[in-house]
């Protein structure tokens, strides 16, 4: 027994003395700036400390695997149950009370492009951003309403996003952005900040890092913005990636939120939706100690990882549209009541050193909220753009775009979207544009895998499973108004016509 107390005081001596050497090296960093910068970079510090003190005191997986139950039936409720009721007559006052926040932080990098993710183009000339904007201007037209969009921006795309934004002053949206917060990436062995100043520019730049969007709450709360909209009598924001272009708002959902008896206000609705083989990492709802709880991959003991991924035992996952109460967010950021699962991300940067990223995710704050609720929507509520095979899906006719929404159309006989696999070659955005004179017709396309040096012509029908690949140091040319109908093509070889 004295041999295990000495231990553990040895161990607590030890993140007392990483903590103290950490807090000395944040101080020296503060020093290297002056002013606001210095002042912004204080309250970021003051969540990082708080983030470094927990991560330290962690100790094994945050989940024991034997606690985990399935969340009661009532706490995850079918969306058809919250669509059926009638429209309500009170639509304007309940979009009143509402905000939109788009997540904006992530770069276009995995696609090739340089800037924020939300200005590639994704549809008839229109970006992301442009979408989204169309979207609540719509609401604000035909409602006669006043529903602000929110953008969480990060460093990485703070500068772009301003400049862009001022096309939009004559657009009926009030838009609003507030900055995430930039914390220190840590070396691996030392545990200490690899940045030797506050500056972005040179090597220190690859030292900082935006901490995932847990920290909305923190950083939505510290501008000052949270207050304000609390003020003008918001009630709820609706948030969800930027990338997502089936996070529309949905007035069954707001209507349910705003028209809770007052005993059981609902401060958090997650919006699930079932899993299918592609979603096996995405996390999933359960109960644990007695509360709803997101559990992510991160957080699984590997013995039990295939268990997570199963779709038989874990039937849905979280789609990442959150709706959350204003007032609740205050409460709990000033009772210091937000505790959210630390997820430990691992670097390497250019030059080969190890580092780790803290991170947190927005959705694990479920568990701090009262009242929370899973609604199970449909597949089409999620809709992300990761890569040039989802954007291949959303520029074709499967879908119709009106008032900067997109639905699937009519005319496609299954909902299911088909499964596009677009190789290497097409990772590019710009790259992938050059490759397809025009998008296909896949409204009858159940499978598409292309690898290698493909283009496909004008006016090319895509129909049921078509596999085309060509062969290292081959090129195929899908000529102009080919329809491929459940065909393989290999090898380097021109398709003839049809």
């Amino acid at each position: 027994m004295c041999q295990n107390s000495g231990m553990a005081q040895f161990q607590e001596m030890m993140r007392q003395q990483l903590e103290s050497s950490m807090h000395a090296e944040l101080e020296k960093l503060l020093n290297t700036a002056a002013g606001e910068e210095r002042e912004v970079s204080r309250k970021d510090f003051e969540g990082f400390k708080n983030l470094f003190h927990r991560f330290l005191q962690v100790k094994g997986p945050s989940i024991e695997w034997i606690k985990i139950q399935r969340p009661p039936e009532d706490s995850i409720q079918p969306y058809d149950k919250i669509a059926g009721t009638a429209p309500p007559d009170n639509v304007a006052d309940c979009l009143n009370k509402l905000v939109v926040v788009k997540l904006n932080g992530g770069l276009g990098t995995s696609m090739g492009c340089k800037g924020p993710k939300s200005l590639i183009s994704v549809r008839n000339e229109n970006t992301f951003l442009d979408l989204t904007v169309q979207q609540i201007e719509h609401l604000n037209k035909t409602y006669d309403t006043d529903v602000p969009l929110v953008l969480m921006n990060s460093f990485n795309t703070d500068e772009d996003t301003k400049k862009i934004l001022q096309k939009y002053t004559h657009h009926r949206v009030k838009i609003h952005t507030f900055n995430q917060s930039r914390y220190p990436r840590v070396n691996k062995e030392s545990l200490l900040p690899v940045s030797t100043g506050l500056s972005m520019t040179g090597q220190s730049a690859e030292g900082w890092y935006p901490p995932g969007h847990g920290d909305i709450y923190a950083s939505f709360y510290n501008s000052g913005l949270l207050e304000q909209l609390i003020a003008q009598g918001k009630e709820y924001i609706f948030v969800s990636n930027i990338d997502n272009l089936g996070a529309t708002v949905d007035l069954h959902i707001l209507h349910h939120l705003v028209n809770q008896p007052n005993g059981k206000r609902c401060e958090f609705i997650m919006e699930v939706t079932d899993k299918t083989r592609a979603d096996v990492k995405g996390g999933t709802l359960i109960q644990y100690e007695g509360k709803l709880r997101l559990l992510e991959i991160a957080q699984v003991p590997k013995a039990h990882v295939d268990e997570f991924k199963s779709v038989s035992k874990f039937k849905i996952f979280n789609t990442n549209n959150l709706w959350i109460s204003l007032s609740a967010i205050k409460r709990l950021q000033e009772q210091k009541a937000m505790d959210l699962e630390i997820i430990v991300n691992p670097k390497t940067l250019d030059g080969g050193q190890n580092v780790v990223q803290l991170e947190t995710a927005v959705g694990a704050a479920i568990k701090c909220f009262d009242n929370a609720l899973g609604i199970n929507v449909p597949r089409s509520r999620f809709l992300p753009v990761k890569t040039t095979s989802d954007l291949l899906l959303v520029m074709s006719n499967l879908y119709s775009l009106d008032a900067g929404s997109l639905t699937m159309s009519p005319k496609r006989e299954f909902p299911t979207t088909p499964h596009v696999k677009l190789g290497s070659s097409f990772t590019q955005v710009q790259e992938y544009l050059t490759r397809f004179e025009s998008i296909p017709d896949m409204l009858e396309l159940d499978h598409l895998t292309v690898s290698g040096d493909v283009t496909l012509g004008k006016n090319v029908s895509l129909k049921g499973t078509v596999i085309v690949i060509a062969n290292h140091g081959d090129r195929i040319d899908i000529p102009a108004g080919s329809m491929l109908e459940n065909k393989i093509v290999s090898g380097n070889l021109r398709i003839m016509d049809h």
